[in-house]
């Protein structure tokens, strides 16, 4: 059952792959800011796929975030989204993106990046066209 309260928390090792270089959200390279929504994104649907019927989904339909601090290649960040109101299908989600390690491995908590996100569930076949 969909309940406010459900959370989740999804984890990334920042990789060449995920910088703003290598998404063309920029030219440094530190976590992009997409990628960094992803891992938010990410983190609102595992949130609530366990309390949905198999045949459900939820998909994205609205993201507002800050991005408040870059973190370097090697360090780990941490999404956690929990699921803050329900109206039928509409999900909405209170979202925080932290950076948790340095890139030589030792611990931090820094906050990076917080927001909203809203998410529809949807009937995975009739979904797509």
């Amino acid at each position: 059952m969909l309940t406010p309260g459900l959370t989740h928390t999804s984890t990334l090792t920042v990789t060449t792959a995920h910088t703003a270089v290598a998404l063309g959200s920029g030219d440094l390279s530190v976590l992009a800011t997409p990628a960094m929504l992803a891992l938010m994104e990410n983190a609102a649907m595992l949130a609530v796929a366990p309390e949905l019927p198999h045949d459900s989904t939820t998909v994205g339909g609205h993201i507002s975030s800050s991005h408040l601090k870059p973190s370097p290649i090697g360090s780990t960040v941490e999404a956690t989204a929990t699921l803050t109101e329900v109206k039928g299908r509409k999900l909405t989600f209170s979202l925080s993106a932290r950076q948790t390690s340095n890139p030589d491995g030792t611990p931090c908590d820094q906050l990076i990046g917080e927001g909203s996100h809203l998410r529809f569930v949807v009937n995975r076949e009739a979904f797509i066209p």
